[in-house]
């Protein structure tokens, strides 16, 4: 329905073929393009250089090159010259490159190139020299584990994929780079592992990113919105990660990753709803423990739809369910509040967001202040004032904790805006409307798909194999096939183990 609302007709718009312009026989009509195509910018320079009796123009952006680097790679060599010889045999950098082609030698400019265009040269010469500016690949601060791995992605697609490479030392890992963004030209890479992924899905991603049409992309979020199949869902179809460990579990899984060269996430697909709940921590720790921690994951999530609506129908339609040593308890905790217990819950939770919001915009220590103290003086303060119930603060308190235990921010954020409309069923229907309301949810997880993989498997439809590793977790030698669902094009991903055990 809001699709059909909001669906504007597209208009088609009729782009001219585009025709890149070839090198002049002249070096000042080369120069002269450049600087016309560079809009006459002032951090665009243009040296002459002599060399063998020869003349060139050294062309660079000076506010994104490395003066040192294009020194010693590129100014020191050709001044040692002692012989004419061809700029080739004199220039070894494996980052030198050849072209006629004066567009892509633009493009290489904004990436921190420099250009140099010889007399009586039919190409010319581009040497990478950017600066950069990365940190240093730390842990990341949302995803921390105890054990294992404790690398974090950076705003560097280079440095991303070489941390991948040092993950997965396999010749079959395929990267393939796109530009996007008719204005920005950011460097998108898709990654996977050509003999594991499946053809099928591969294929339709590629087609799907190559063919964004936007002017600027700043995130992944401006391509999984271009991507995914179901925008309107409130469920998260992709996941994001700035662990390579866990881009590494996903890749020999046969799953596909997206990176960007201005952010540090990355984006997986396809993905499986049980994916968000599960952490690097579950593999490096005991198996109990591991499915323990991922079952209290899942009750999380559904605590947190469940509690403040539960309350709300037990205390507007089903009062005789509460036992009779509360029934005191609770009727003095509701008696002198002037609301109803939806209104109390929906201030009560419109607190709690804007205390996190709050607490996520401040710096640092400022924020955990606010966040401690505004918790602790607004729900003292409600409470005396007679707005809003003992219980009631209760029960928003800990579904505050519990949609911060789920793993995934985007997960977590889903939870508490579906919160809202199950309120309102339970206020208005008790506990029919709150058992409708999540048959809802469960018949839309059911019909959900990602990349036409179900994304309620194993559950729906049903693989006993899946089921292994997604409710609970089995030992690890006992997880012998990638996930059904995925359609990899390898099945199995280990032999048989321990045959030295005899019990």
């Amino acid at each position: 329905m809001i699709m059909f609302f909001f669906k504007k007709k597209q208009e088609k718009q009729i782009h001219p073929p585009q025709h890149e312009r070839e090198m002049y026989a002249n070096v000042e009509k080369n120069v002269s393009y450049i600087r016309e195509k560079m809009v006459h910018t002032e951090d665009l320079v243009v040296k002459e250089i002599y060399f063998h009796k020869r003349k060139g123009k050294l062309i660079f952006l000076e506010t994104l090159v490395n003066s040192q680097k294009m020194e010693e790679n590129f100014l020191k060599p050709l001044y040692e010259m002692k012989q004419r010889k061809p700029l080739k045999e004199i220039i070894t950098n494996a980052d030198l490159k050849t072209t006629t082609n004066l567009d892509e030698l633009l493009r290489d400019l904004m990436q921190g190139s420099c250009i140099f265009i010889a007399e009586k040269e039919d190409v010319i010469y581009s040497l990478k020299t950017a600066q950069e500016h990365s940190r240093s690949p730390e842990e990341p601060e949302n995803e921390r584990a105890v054990r294992g791995s404790h690398t974090g992605f950076v705003e560097n697609l280079d440095v991303n994929i070489n941390l991948i490479r040092r993950q997965i030392k396999n010749p079959q890992l395929k990267v393939r780079y796109f530009q996007l963004g008719n204005e920005t030209h950011t460097r998108v890479a898709m990654v996977y592992l050509d003999h594991l992924a499946d053809p099928t899905v591969v294929k339709e991603v590629e087609e799907k990113v190559k063919n964004i049409p936007v002017d600027i992309v700043f995130s992944p979020g401006f391509l999984e919105e271009y991507v995914e199949e179901k925008s309107v869902s409130p469920f998260p179809q992709n996941l994001y990660t700035e662990r390579p460990d866990r881009v590494e579990a996903h890749l020999l899984e046969g799953r596909i990753a997206v990176l960007d060269e201005v952010s540090s996430d990355a984006i997986i697909l396809p993905v499986s709803f049980f994916s968000f709940f599960q952490s690097p921590d579950d593999y490096n720790s005991r198996i109990y423990t591991s499915t323990v921690f991922r079952l209290l994951r899942l009750f999380s999530f559904i605590g947190t739809l469940l509690l403040p609506p539960l309350y709300i129908a037990i205390v507007s339609f089903h009062f005789e369910i509460i036992p009779y040593e509360m029934i005191t308890l609770v009727k003095s905790s509701i008696s002198g509040v002037p609301f109803l217990p939806f209104f109390e819950a929906l201030f009560m939770a419109v607190t709690v967001e804007l205390i996190r919001e709050a607490g996520i915009r401040l710096p640092s220590p400022i924020g955990e202040t606010i966040g401690i103290v505004g918790g602790l003086i607004i729900g003292d303060a409600v409470v005396t004032a007679g707005l809003v119930s003992n219980v009631m603060v209760i029960v928003i308190a800990l579904t505050a904790i519990m949609s911060f235990t789920i793993s995934s921010y985007e997960m977590g954020n889903t939870v508490r805006i579906l919160n809202l409309p199950i309120m309102i069923s339970a206020a208005l229907f008790g506990f029919v409307g709150i058992v409708f309301s999540f048959l809802l949810i469960l018949i839309h997880l059911c019909k959900l798909e990602s990349f036409n993989v179900p994304y309620f498997a194993p559950l729906a439809p049903i693989h006993p194999s899946g089921l292994k590793d997604s409710i609970v977790r089995l030992p690890i030698w006992f997880l012998k096939r990638r996930p059904a669902s995925l359609r990899p094009q390898k099945r199995i991903k280990q032999g048989e183990s321990r045959e030295w055990y005899d019990g």
